[in-house]
Order: structure tokens, then sequence, then C-alpha cells
């Protein structure tokens, strides 16, 4: 990738003016209005230095605000620049074209950002004897979420992540999937959903809650409406449709539930795993030799769970164990990429620190033994063989599975408040959930091998 090019032109509009009433007068034939037109011309000159050329957003620790950033660099997709992340430098930081306009839009974001003349940075991060490299971000990724219309009582931290940022998305559920609507959509996100039909797995402790009887009671209508005889028979059509967009060239972004329970339904196509209390029957006999790990995306050879009473899915979900069960000890690593040689995961792991605090899930960290070949380890909690984040590629498509279900809450509980993320500014938990919403925006390049 070559030396980013920027010519100086004048920005399309000026910065905001002062007041007439707060314009100071200078001696001689000088009219207000001329006045207040130089001191802004004065004010433009003055915003950045002369050798400078573009705007550098750290991503370091004297970042003010890591994850409004994210939206800032969505925002300048969006008036049509183009913008090189610096993988591995500086946290991963960003360049744009240092356009007054864009500057100001920092400024009201509160996101820090330096006036640089880029070309000796870009050269520094291109050269052979370094672990880093610049992506040309330029395309506006349209971001999907996939969400219930009546969301359940608690909160998602991908949703929290993408309003915090600013990053527009639009809502879609199983209707709109199974009218064809994906391939409309760069970038789908996968509520803590249970695509096994299972509702959570919640029988245990909240079947008589009013709330999961209503959600019962509006999945089976919504599945009767299309023809279905189970909302497990739905779900896995879902789901199917979803690997078919992944192998189209869509990129699958998943957390908590999303994760584990998606590769669980594609298995069981040929077979019935959901117990009696949930779908009026039983499982099958011969369920376990039915299962075909050959339709999952990152999962295999793992033991779903036919106790409706059990709040597992399967045997590819492991808790902390009891002394590490606390959110001073409980941690994971963020591994090493070559970003050169390596791009996406070193796009996708991009962070301030080299370790993250660990936070519980319904899936909280993946069995690194149930990891399919080929899937890449990004992240893991030291010495127990607990994965808690990875990608892989999928036809011309990428995923990316993200355990855990709020990277600011250690230990979420139904009805808990909303995490406010004016208070986590600087997560590196929710960085990792932002790295994947800018994904789709780098140019395509050859994947290396």
């Amino acid at each position: 990738m070559g030396v980013r090019e920027v010519q100086k032109k004048p920005p399309k509009h000026l910065p905001p003016i002062l007041p007439l009433s707060h314009t100071p007068t200078l001696p001689g034939p000088y009219s207000p209005i001329l006045m207040r037109v130089l001191l802004a011309l004065l004010t433009l000159f003055a915003a950045l230095p002369a050798s400078a050329q573009d705007l550098l957003i750290p991503m370091d620790e004297t970042q003010a605000n890591h994850l409004k950033a994210y939206g800032a660099v969505y925002h300048a997709l969006e008036m049509g620049m183009e913008v090189d992340w610096l993988l591995n430098y500086r946290g991963g930081s960003f360049l744009a074209p240092g356009v007054e306009v864009f500057a100001a839009e920092l400024r009201i974001r509160g996101v820090s950002f330096e006036p640089v003349n880029g070309a000796p940075i870009l050269a520094e991060v291109e050269s052979p004897s370094v672990n880093m490299a610049a992506v040309r971000l330029e395309k506006v990724p349209k971001i999907a979420v996939y969400a219930p219309e009546l969301t359940l009582p608690w909160d998602d931290a991908v949703l929290l992540a993408l309003t915090y940022a600013e990053v527009p998305y639009e809502q879609i559920y199983d209707d709109d999937i199974l009218d064809g609507r994906l391939g409309e959509f760069d970038w789908v996100h996968l509520h803590h959903e249970d695509f096994s039909g299972q509702y959570g797995k919640f029988y245990s402790a909240y079947r008589n809650q009013a709330w999961y009887q209503q959600q019962q009671r509006e999945a089976e209508a919504a599945a009767a409406a299309r023809g279905y005889a189970k909302v497990s028979h739905l779900k896995l059509d879902v789901a199917r449709a979803i690997r078919a967009y992944v192998l189209e060239g869509g990129f699958l972004f998943a957390m908590c539930s999303g994760t584990d329970t998606f590769d669980i339904a594609l298995a069981a196509q040929g077979t019935d795993i959901v117990p009696a209390e949930m779908d009026g029957d039983g499982v099958d006999a011969d369920a376990l030799s039915h299962l075909d790990y050959s339709q999952t995306l990152a999962f295999q050879d793992f033991t779903p769970s036919f106790n409706a009473m059990e709040y597992e899915h399967s045997d590819i979900d492991i808790s902390p164990p009891g002394p590490l069960r606390n959110p001073l000890v409980d941690y994971f690593t963020l591994f090493d990429f070559s970003a050169k040689w390596d791009p996406v995961p070193a796009m996708l792991t991009q962070n301030h620190v080299a370790s993250v605090r660990g936070f519980m899930g319904q899936t909280t960290s993946f069995r690194k033994s149930l990891i399919k070949p080929g899937v890449v380890t990004m992240a893991e909690a030291p010495g127990r063989g607990a994965v808690r984040y990875l990608y892989g590629p999928l036809g011309r498509g990428f995923f990316a599975f993200y355990a855990g279900h709020d990277p600011e809450d250690y230990q979420h509980f139904v009805g808990d408040q909303p995490t406010d993320l004016n208070l986590h500014r600087h997560s590196p938990g929710y960085r990792l959930i932002l790295n994947n919403v800018l994904f789709p925006a780098a140019r395509k390049q050859p994947q290396k091998t």
C-alpha cells in the first residue's frame, strides 16, 4: 500500500463564526462582517500546522474515548473519506485526511486526535522491520443486528456498543432472514439467541415467569405462521440462511449463546435434540449418532445437553472454576498476530492492552478441544483450554465468535440495568466488538498463506 497522498484543499465549511457582539474591533476602516470573515480564516489556518496533511486518531492510552473513536471513523466513511487503520501502531490508531469539518466532528464526539504529516507515519508502519501494517478503510458497511422486536429483559452488548459509538444499524429478525434480506447487509450480529429452539434453556429457573411464557407463545405463533410445526424447525432454516450468507461473502459476529447454539442447530438438523418440556415430544433416542458436524462453522464433536433442567446447551461452554470466578482475577489474553501476513486476526484484536478482564455469559468460553481445525483462536484464558474469541473463513466470508455476555458487567442477570458505557469509554472488551464492526470497511485483500 503506497504512502497516502493528500492534497491540501479548502474545507467545505468554515468553522463556526463568533457572534457579532463577541467580535473584537480593530482600528481603521474594517467592517464588522469583514472582521468576522478574517477571524474565521485565522481560526481555520491556526487549527492545523502548515506541515499537517492528516489527522491521527490515537488508540493507545492517550485516547479520551476509545469507543466513540470507532463511530467517528464510521462517520468519516459516510462523508466519503478513506481512512487508514494502522495495525499495531499506538493501539491500532486511525489516520484520516486533515479536513477541518471532520476535526470539528471529532471535537464534538470527545475523540482525541493529532494533526500530523501522515507520510512518515505510514513509512514507519509499512517498514518490513516492524509488526505493523496499514489497512485502507473505504467502504461504509451496512450493519444489521438479528434480535427480536420486543427485546428480552436484559441488554445486548453489541446493541449498547453500536448505540454508544453512534454507528447506525438496522434490526432484523426471522421473517427478514427467511424473506431473503440478508444480502442487503455487510455485517450481521446475532443477538444472544437460542437457535436450537429451547428458549435459552431458561426452563428450570424461569418457566413460571410471565415473560418466559410470553416468549414461548410468540415464538410458537411465529413458527406456525410460517408453516413450521416447531420453533426449532424455523430456527434451523434461519441458521441455514445465515450460513449461506457467510458462504457468499458476508461477515457474521456473535456473542454468548448466539455462538454455540448456532452450530448446535446446524449439527442437529437431521435429528431432534429438544426435550419434551419445550416442544411436546422427546429427544430422538439415537440423536447423538445423527449429529452432522460438517455443517457447523466453528465447533465439532460436541455433545448437546438433553436435560431441560440444565442451563447448559452442550459441553462447548466452559465456565471459570470456583476460585477464578472473580472479576478481580478472571482475565484472558489476546494473541499477537503478524499485521502484514495475518491482517484479519490482527484487525480483530487491535487494542491498547494485551489482557482483558473476563466476563460471564450463558456461553462464557469455548472448549479448545472442540474447535475445528482452521478456526483461529484470538484470545484464550491461560492454562484452562478455554478460548474466549475466535474467527474463521467460510467460503467467501468470515465469522467471529466472542464468548460472554457483557464485557463490563461480570455476571449479568435477568433484570439487571443496562451498562452505562460513559463509565467505560476505554473498555478493551468493548473495543473487540467494535473492531468487528469496522472490519467489512477494509479494502479486500488476497488472503496470504
